[in-house]
């Protein structure tokens, strides 16, 4: 059965927003956040006024409620990535689930002159850890180019670079190319080479059903709110061998299973990881935010958000002074689309989209080392989800062609 995207989007409310200038939003910003259907934000509003309490700290009836409903969203989330809860640890996002790898596998693991890959094409928060765990330990990082004529990794120099490597640190797909790497490939000669892998799954997870236990990968990070979830949560997947392996990132809370003057004993498994008070109302929400998306078929999904970038990619390539950076043509690709204007600086070309209503991203995508292997300082980046439409898209062609009609000076 086909999408069902007037359906779809009828579970969004702020799409029927108007700007203050009366343009109705067109929301295309989807790889930064995605916006939120109504019932994660009816599960996180029932939280807080109905059974709003801290969880795994009582026995009333409140607790009881708030620490069930935190674990059955675990049991949800961990379940659509197909494995189990205790393979899942819940962090405040992709960012902080990597730092988790560094400071609590990284550091227990890793010592002087041991190699970690990564490539240029990851984002900071899967560059700068690694870069600080150099300074601090001394390993060696080493960076996979990419082929700038194709924006693909180098895979004949990820071959040379994982040659005696501890660690692989790849983007699943990337947020300014919208390339997806060939991750099964990947993790094959990785694992051959006796390295553990770290998936960055941010950009991946709202495209693709990613399976944590099939896929053979060690570490997995997810944000919720590129999915439909909330902002301020994500988690690690991790295999048990490797989950063993690790040591404490933060102390305190309920990660602790005993303290005395004279030390202290943590919890074991996941629970280790989880400190303080949980992010309650956020897993509430990120809960609710897979089982909606789990009515629909990812494949399906992908094809449709594929289908609106490849058309804008190729029709906006046609507009005088645009430059397409990346291949949305690709049936791999997801729904990213970065560009520029010859003579339109991109703050100026997204303040003059945004006029029209259409909301893109501008910048360096916090991915400068992508962008100096590109030659550029940043770009506009339209962004497609489930809920866009070949009508906006469309929209946002003709805005754009008169935007760069009326303002290039080329």
């Amino acid at each position: 059965m086909a999408l069902d995207i007037e359906s779809i989007r009828d579970d969004f409310p702020i799409l029927n927003r108007r700007l203050p200038n009366g343009k109705k939003l067109v929301y295309f910003d989807n790889a930064a956040t995605s916006q939120k259907p109504q019932c994660v934000i009816d599960a996180m509003s029932e939280y807080y006024s109905e059974y709003n309490s801290n969880a795994h700290r009582a026995n009333h009836t409140l607790a009881d409620e708030a620490t069930t409903a935190l674990e059955e969203a675990r049991n949800s989330i961990s379940s659509y990535f197909g494995t189990s809860p205790d393979q899942m640890i819940y962090t405040s996002g992709a960012t902080e689930a990597i730092n988790l790898v560094s400071f609590g596998w990284a550091r227990e693991n890793l010592e002087e002159d041991d190699v970690v890959v990564i490539t240029e094409m990851e984002h900071h928060a899967d560059i700068v850890p690694w870069q600080q765990l150099s300074k601090e330990k001394g390993i060696e990082v080493r960076y996979v180019p990419i082929d700038t004529n194709s924006f693909t990794l180098d895979m004949q120099a990820f071959e040379v670079a994982v040659e005696g490597a501890a660690l692989v640190c790849v983007v699943h797909t990337s947020n300014v190319l919208g390339i997806r790497n060939p991750i099964e490939r990947i993790v094959e000669i990785s694992h051959s080479n006796n390295a553990r892998v770290l998936l960055d799954c941010a950009q991946g997870a709202p495209h693709e059903r990613i399976n944590f236990d099939d896929s053979g990968v060690d570490f997995v990070a997810v944000s919720a709110h590129k999915m439909g979830g909330p902002t301020g949560i994500g988690c690690l997947l991790v295999k048990k061998d490797a989950m063993d392996q690790m040591g404490p990132f933060m102390t305190g809370g309920s990660m602790i299973k005993t303290v005395s003057t004279n030390g202290s004993t943590f919890q074991e498994g996941h629970a280790m990881f989880e400190t303080g008070t949980p992010r309650i109302a956020e897993a509430i929400g990120w809960g609710a935010a897979v089982d909606w998306l789990d009515k629909f078929d990812m494949v399906q999904v992908h094809s449709h958000i594929n289908k609106i970038a490849s058309w804008t990619a190729e029709k906006i390539s046609e507009i005088d002074g645009i430059t397409v950076y990346g291949d949305p043509t690709r049936q791999d690709s997801s729904g990213a689309v970065s560009f520029l204007h010859d003579s339109i600086q991109s703050q100026d070309l997204s303040i003059l989209l945004d006029e029209g209503g259409f909301a893109v991203r501008t910048g360096h995508h916090c991915a400068q080392p992508l962008m100096d292997a590109l030659g550029v300082p940043s770009t506009n980046r339209a962004s497609f989800w489930i809920y866009n439409t070949m009508e906006e898209a469309e929209s946002f062609v003709e805005h754009l062609s008169y935007v760069v009609e009326r303002f290039s000076t080329s």
